[in-house]
């Protein structure tokens, strides 16, 4: 996604994820691409932050400690919270964790521990992703 002149854009991102170190240090890359990244650690503080901070990009982890990732995309989707792409995180990469991943509203799904490579190409794609894509 690029900016009016061809520079790339600032996105507001939300990582909503209960690994601090994890959500630091994907955070941490993100700001180097000079986005504008807030944090959550559970799925209500993440619906909250996403109500207020409206992002356009989330990575949202599926196993969070108050709810199931699955659960917070689906609220998102229907609050209209979304934005332009929303990544699962998760340490499952098999058909039906996908199947699932895509019928409760993200858009992508990446297997964590994440790769850095994986984590940026995310931002090549928002804008005009494909829901369900890998």
């Amino acid at each position: 996604m690029t900016a009016a002149g061809g520079a790339p854009a600032v996105l507001r991102v939300l990582i909503v994820e209960d690994n601090e170190d994890a959500a630091e240090i994907m955070g941490e890359l993100i700001k180097r691409r000079g986005h504008d990244v807030r944090i959550a650690h559970d799925g209500e503080t993440g619906l909250s932050a996403a109500r207020a901070f409206r992002p356009q990009v989330i990575f949202l982890d599926i196993g969070l400690p108050d709810t199931d990732g699955y659960a917070v995309a689906r609220r998102l989707r229907a609050e209209d919270l979304a934005g332009e792409m929303l990544v699962a995180l998760t340490g499952y990469g098999e058909a039906e964790d996908r199947r699932r991943a895509q019928e409760a509203g993200f858009d992508r799904h990446l297997i964590k521990p994440v790769d850095p490579d994986a984590l940026l190409a995310v931002f090549d794609g928002a804008g005009s992703s494909t829901p369900g894509a890998a």
